[in-house]
């Protein structure tokens, strides 16, 4: 069958054998940013590529991973068990795909879908992932950060098959044209046996940009004191740069904001083309999380404050007065 030709047709044992396989992630019919990201990194590995597609809604992803150019294939693996990536029903699904047609790569984004299902895989495959990749050396040698991002670490595996998550910020996300790659409908061997289920979500719905993939962010530190404060300077300062709108770990563990705004070691990584950071004093968790953004403005009124050191910007004042008038300046 022409690589060429769009087509779905039930996907059978060793019927073929590609090297990479991405776990794709999506939602509303769109392809996630982070998962874009991920096929990048996976072509930088330059053996054939596989995307799978999992959900009752993955016709429709997967219509899109096939606009791809560099995809060779698509995978899709219908079920209602699959709608919410429950890491508990994705593991053994992947197992089964990398098992039947013996891929050399795994290779996903390092978000919390990535970071929940690869760990599960390595431990169904006995295989030990390597997370959080910055950098493709070659098929078998990655670069990735340690240290809270203070030191970068060679890692050559020897594993026949290599499981990896990737930093969505350190690889830009592929285009979604020039591709049109054949569709084919994996059924998984068994039914995965777990007792987790999927209850229920809140999602906190804004019309400001997605933080982790802004071109510009403006973030709220311990300087902002109160949430009343943290909206009041932080998010017109965003409507006017058109900015999403990110935290410190200290102003969302003190309520000032959501958990989901947080940048830094243990919350989102942000590689933005500016970077605003209001009240922040840089501790070096956060730092972790946006020191690779292109351009660095700190605002902050201890002129000793880390984040000067790798500020491109800095302005030593009072935030609730700096702050409003550089609003009325733009």
């Amino acid at each position: 069958m022409s690589r060429f030709v769009r087509s779905i047709r039930h996907f059978g044992s060793s019927s073929f054998r590609l090297d990479s396989l991405v776990f794709i992630e999506g939602s509303a019919g769109k392809v996630n940013t982070a998962s874009l990201s991920a096929v990048t990194a996976a072509a930088q590995i330059g053996k054939p590529i596989t995307a799978l597609v999992a959900g009752p809604e993955g016709e429709a992803i997967a219509s899109e991973v096939g606009k791809i150019n560099g995809i060779d294939k698509v995978l899709l693996a219908k079920g209602e068990n699959y709608s919410h990536y429950l890491a508990e029903e994705l593991s053994p699904l992947i197992k089964d795909v990398l098992e039947d047609s013996k891929f050399t790569h795994f290779i996903t984004a390092a978000t919390s879908v990535g970071k929940s299902v690869l760990p599960r895989v390595g431990a169904l495959v006995d295989v030990q992932p390597i997370s959080d990749l910055i950098k493709v050396e070659s098929e078998n040698t990655f670069v990735r950060p340690i240290y809270a991002g203070n030191a970068l670490a060679t890692v050559r595996s020897n594993e026949k098959l290599i499981l990896a998550s990737i930093r969505a910020s350190a690889f830009a996300p592929t285009p979604v044209e020039g591709g049109s790659s054949s569709i084919e409908e994996f059924t998984p061997k068994s039914k995965a046996e777990t007792s987790s289920e999927f209850v229920s979500e809140d999602l906190i719905t804004s019309e400001r940009p997605e933080l982790g993939s802004a071109k510009r962010v403006v973030s709220g530190g311990r300087g902002l004191k109160n949430k009343e404060t943290f909206e009041k300077l932080i998010e017109p300062l965003a409507a006017k740069l058109n900015a999403a709108i990110g935290a410190s770990r200290v102003a969302v563990d003190s309520g000032f904001c959501d958990n989901s705004l947080q940048v830094g070691q243990t919350g989102k990584v942000v590689a933005p083309e500016l970077y605003v950071a209001v009240g922040i004093s840089g501790a070096i968790q956060h730092l972790a999380g946006m020191k690779d953004a292109k351009t660095i403005v700190a605002i902050n009124k201890d002129p000793e404050a880390p984040i000067f050191n790798i500020a491109d910007i800095g302005l030593v004042a009072d935030i609730n007065e700096a702050v409003p008038e550089l609003v009325e300046k733009l």
